[in-house]
This record gives C-alpha cells, structure tokens and sequence, in this order.
C-alpha cells in the first residue's frame, strides 16, 4: 500500500482517462503502416496542445487523445483527419469519435468516488449486521488495500483511469468482500465447534483457514485465468479493465486469506 501510494504521488496523481477529465477521443485508421511520430507530426501542425497517440492493435490504427477540445467535436475530427492524411500522404479515416465536457468529467470524478465510498460503506454495515462490527472496519481496511494496490498497478505501468477501470475496481470490491465473508463464517461456525474441545484461537482460525482454502484457490484461478484471457486476447479497448481486475483479484486473494 506505502508502495501503491509512493508512486500515485511522485507521479503527480493518477492518470484520469478524457471519462474523467473532459476532452475528445479520435480512433483513425490509415491506408498504411505508419509510425507514432508521422501521427504527432500532423497533430502538430493544426496545434491542438498535448495530445496522447497509442497504437491500437496494428500499425495502422491509432487511438488519439485530446484533452483540449473545442465546442464541434465533428469538426474538430474532420480537421484531424485532413491534418494526418496531409502529413502521412495516405488516406485516413475516423473509426470513433468520443467527447466528454470538463465539467461532465468533473462529475464523473466525484461520482466514482461517491461510489467507492458508498459501497465500502454499505460493506461495513452488512459485515457488521452478520458479524461483528470489528469484523466489518477489519473487511473495509482489506478492500481498501486491494483497491489502493491496484491503483498503484496502475500508476506504475501509467494506464489510465477510465470509466472501465472503475467498472473493473467496484468488481473487485465485491469479489474481496464475498471471499473475506466466507472465510469469516468458517471461522465462526468452527469457532463454535471448537470451544467445546478446548481449541485456542490460533488453532481455530488455521483449521477454518484450511477447510476454505482449496475453494478459494479455485475460485481465483478461474477469474484470474478469465482476466488473463481478456488482457492477452480482449484487444486494447479491454486492457485497462482485464490489468485491473488480474490485479484485484490477486491483492483480494491474499488480502482476505492472510490480512482479514
């Protein structure tokens, strides 16, 4: 978590997709290969600011993001897509045309956080309700630990923040809290069972760990095996989104096994 938290700082915060900071998303493809550079070139040339060029799938086509954008997103595509037929000598064409307002992002960044919060929240009373109110701040610090390490997975390997990745995070929250509270009643029901033959804690909790062991290990394999699939096979548009999840499903494991 120290780690996670070192790199979001010194990298200036987390890297917000145009979901969350307003701007215009432009998918072209060319008639031919070309290079990232060809691409920034004709870009520079009708001087729309800082612009991020990722290669999508082959050489031929390029996801391009502005976050400066003007009022006419139709027009603003058509001008880049005259810039970079110019600057390549071949014909472009625009496959996708994407555009949130600042002030639209804005709202999305304080709704995603309204959300993480609300279901940690609802977390804690549902864990309390079952259990024991300690057992629900103990599953909110574990979930807390696999979002904030994934997040610096993120940052570490510069991947953006977008509206998937949220998806991705709120998933992952669910999947931690489901596993923690089925290792929780193995627990209790063995706590209850172990009183009377005089087991101590320690010896309580290793057998419960046990019995549920073999099903958690199967479940992770099988989601971290479907996230894999996704990050190898999904194309670029799921690559966010599948990293995050593998993540997640990593840090929930272990979190709920040997932190909770």
């Amino acid at each position: 978590m120290v780690l996670s938290l070192v790199s979001i700082l010194f990298r200036g915060g987390l890297n917000y997709g145009i979901d969350f900071t307003g701007g215009t998303l432009v998918q072209v493809r060319y008639d031919k290969p070309v290079t990232v550079e060809v691409v920034r070139r004709g870009l520079d040339e009708i001087k729309l600011g800082q612009a991020v060029i990722q290669q999508f799938g082959d050489a031929q086509e390029y996801l391009i993001r502005l976050h400066q954008a003007g009022e006419k997103p139709d027009a603003l595509a058509r001008d880049v897509q005259a810039a970079l037929s110019k600057s390549s000598g071949t014909n472009v064409e625009i496959r996708r045309l994407e555009f949130v307002g600042p002030q639209v992002g804005r709202d999305l960044q304080l709704q995603a956080l309204y959300a993480v919060l609300a279901g940690m929240a609802g977390i804690l009373i549902y864990v309390a309700f079952r259990f024991h109110f300690r057992d629900g701040v103990i599953s909110v610090i574990a979930i807390a630990h696999d979002v904030i390490v994934t997040l610096g997975a993120l940052s570490v390997t510069h991947r953006e923040i977008s509206l998937p990745v949220l998806a991705a995070l709120l998933t992952i929250v669910g999947y931690s809290i489901n596993d923690t509270i089925v290792v929780f009643d193995r627990i209790r029901e063995t706590r209850a069972k172990g009183i009377r033959k005089g087991q101590n804690w320690a010896d309580l909790v290793n057998a419960a760990m046990n019995q549920t062991l073999s099903r958690t290990v199967l479940t992770s394999f099988t989601v971290s095996l479907s996230a894999l699939v996704l990050l190898l096979f999904g194309g670029e548009v799921l690559h966010d989104f599948s990293f995050a999840l593998l993540v997640g499903v990593v840090t929930g494991t272990y979190s709920s096994v040997a932190a909770a």
